[in-house]
């Protein structure tokens, strides 16, 4: 198989989808794999390393996409992507596509057999494709939130450490999964108060256990959500549900009373963020004021450390994209149930139910496309 390589275009975004180590594993497999040149500059990797590693360095990024059997990405096609999409072409990326119907579509259109990292799910409910880059968003939502707070961008002046005679910041965190008990662990170290929701009371329980009861953790529920959002100077945003729209889990009457200066890190905005006030943001300019409360909802938030988020990532998918290669469709996907559910889109048809739901489309069950 001919593995593509493009240069990610989204604004700010300086991943890229595969690392030297990773086109080596492709060859030694067999494989073709072609890299857009300056796609890992980014990253802080050359084109002459991919070359040393065996892949070939095209001009173009359609010279790539042209000449490809599974595009490897970071982030969903862009709008001038649009063009390359293409019936039987394998798109492996973050897709996101409940929150962008536009992308759905054109995937649906073009007949792209479109596999989505985030939603790729072990047994065990994990997401092991998601987890690096939420362990990632999850350490860097402390440091953006303290970075938030502070006077100059319109925050409340708040250290969240405190100092000697002097009460901490509180800092609460909506959703106990990976990137909330990251949170969680930062904030605690960084010595604020700290309280974490989550509708799960085995992960509260963990975190409970791992934290010694150095935190707050509270059932997620309407009277908790209120009571602690209000009261907190730096709240977190870090809901998910595998391939479908995050819950809109507070309120813009909720914000009103929030404190003014203090802030909100919506972690969730890929995935349309869990708050009313939410809206998408880039790195040029990440943060806005609305009901007093400075936002921070950048939907690439591990793109401002691409190095190591590149190779956390590539850590991650280079098996699953090695399967796709070495098995094709639809035997990789028979054979690997995990991988399965990362399938989104198929010869027009939707196969995720959270994508199907979030636009109220048809969806066809999985067994029907790959046939168990």
């Amino acid at each position: 198989m001919i593995v593509g390589v493009p240069k990610e275009i989204k604004e700010e975004e300086n991943r890229v989808a595969i690392t030297p180590a990773g086109v080596s594993a492709f060859v030694s497999h067999g494989h073709g794999v072609l890299v857009e040149k300056g796609a890992g500059l980014g990253s802080g990797i050359l084109d002459r390393s991919y070359e040393g590693a065996g892949a070939t360095a095209l001009d173009s990024a359609a010279e790539v996409w042209q000449q490809a059997n599974l595009i490897m990405k970071v982030k969903e096609p862009q709008l001038v992507e649009f063009q390359f999409l293409r019936s039987g072409l394998v798109l492996f990326t973050y897709l996101h596509l409940a929150a962008s119907e536009e992308v759905t579509r054109i995937l649906q259109e073009k007949k792209v057999t479109a596999v989505a990292y985030e939603t790729i799910q072990l047994e065990d409910g994990s997401l092991p494709l998601l987890t690096p880059m939420s362990e990632v968003a999850g350490r860097l939502a402390l440091q953006v939130g303290a970075w938030c707070l502070q006077a100059e961008n319109g925050g409340r002046g708040i250290l969240l450490g405190g100092a000697s005679g002097v009460r901490p910041g509180k800092v609460v965190i909506l959703g106990a999964g990976t990137s909330g008990s990251i949170a969680c662990q930062v904030a605690a170290g960084m010595g604020a108060y700290v309280s974490i929701l989550d509708i799960n009371p085995s992960k509260l329980r963990y975190l409970h256990d791992i934290m010694g009861g150095h935190v707050t953790t509270l059932m997620s529920n309407r009277a908790n959500i209120e009571e602690e959002v209000v009261d907190a100077d730096l709240a977190i945003g870090a809901v998910l549900i595998p391939g479908a729209k995050a819950p809109k889990l507070i309120s813009r009457s909720i914000v009103k009373r929030m404190k003014p200066g203090a802030a909100f890190v919506d972690v969730s905005i890929d995935q349309g963020g869990c708050a009313e006030t939410s809206r998408p943001t880039a790195h040029h300019h990440p943060i806005y004021i609305e009901e007093e409360v400075v936002h921070y909802c950048v939907t690439n938030m591990p793109a401002i450390v691409p190095n190591t988020s590149t190779y956390a990532l590539t850590n991650a998918t280079l098996s699953y994209g090695l399967e796709i290669a070495d098995k094709g469709f639809p035997k990789a996907f028979k054979e690997n149930a995990a991988l399965a559910r990362g399938l989104n889109t198929y010869d027009g048809k939707i196969t995720h139910t959270g994508v199907a739901t979030a636009f109220g489309l048809a969806l066809t069950p999985l067994k029907e496309v790959i046939g168990r």
